[in-house]
C-alpha cells in the first residue's frame, strides 16, 4: 500500500530524503557522464554542471545519514520511493531541451543543464515547505523545515550558477 509522505513517522520522513538525496546524486552522475562522452566543450560543460550537483546531492546525503545515525543509531527502516504516492525532486532531462537549440531558446546547453536541476531542486523545496505547514508534530515539522531548508541551498546555488553562467565564472558548491 502506497503511503503519503506527509503520513511518515520522522524516522521514516528522514530516510526517504536520504535515498532521494542519492538517487538524485546518481540522476545527476549518469547525466554528467552521457553528456561527458560526446567530449565537444558544450557537452562538457554541462557535464561539469551535473557532476557539481551530483557532489551537492551526496553531501546533503551525507549530512541526513548523520541526522539518521545520531537519532536513530543503526535502525533500520524498509520504506522505500515505491511505497510512497508521490515522486519527490526528480531530475528531468525532458524539462529542459539540452540537445538542440532553437530559436525561441537562446540559453547555452549549460543554462539549459542548470535548469534542469532547478526545476528540480524547486520542486523538493516547495514539497518540503508545504510539508512544514501541514504537519503539526512539532519534530517533524523541524525536519521538514531542515529538509526545506537544504533544498533552498541548491536552489540559490544553482540560480547563482546560472547568474554567473554566461560570464563563465561559476563559484563551488557551499
Amino acid at each position: 500500500m502506497q503511503r503519503a509522505f506527509s503520513t511518515l513517522n520522522e524516522q521514516e520522513a528522514l530516510h526517504v530524503a536520504i535515498f532521494i538525496e542519492e538517487r538524485n546524486a546518481g540522476v545527476y552522475h549518469r547525466f554528467a557522464e552521457m553528456f561527458a562522452e560526446f567530449r565537444d566543450a558544450e557537452s562538457l560543460e554541462i557535464a561539469s554542471v551535473f557532476w557539481d550537483m551530483a557532489v551537492e546531492e551526496k553531501r546533503h546525503s551525507g549530512i541526513l545519514q548523520g541526522k539518521y545515525q545520531e537519532r536513530y543509531g543503526n535502525a533500520s527502516c524498509s520504506l522505500t520511493e515505491e511505497n510512497l504516492q508521490e515522486m519527490i525532486e526528480v531530475p528531468r532531462l525532458e524539462d529542459a531541451d539540452l540537445f538542440a537549440a532553437s530559436p525561441t531558446n537562446q540559453n547555452s546547453a549549460r543554462e539549459r543543464a542548470l535548469q534542469v536541476a532547478l526545476v528540480a531542486e524547486i520542486s523538493a523545496h516547495d514539497f518540503y515547505t508545504k510539508l512544514v505547514g501541514s504537519t503539526e508534530d512539532s519534530s517533524l515539522r523541524r525536519l521538514y523545515i531542515e529538509l526545506s531548508t537544504m533544498e533552498d541551498g541548491h536552489v540559490v546555488y544553482l540560480q547563482r550558477m546560472l547568474a554567473t553562467s554566461s560570464a563563465g565564472s561559476d563559484t563551488g558548491v557551499h
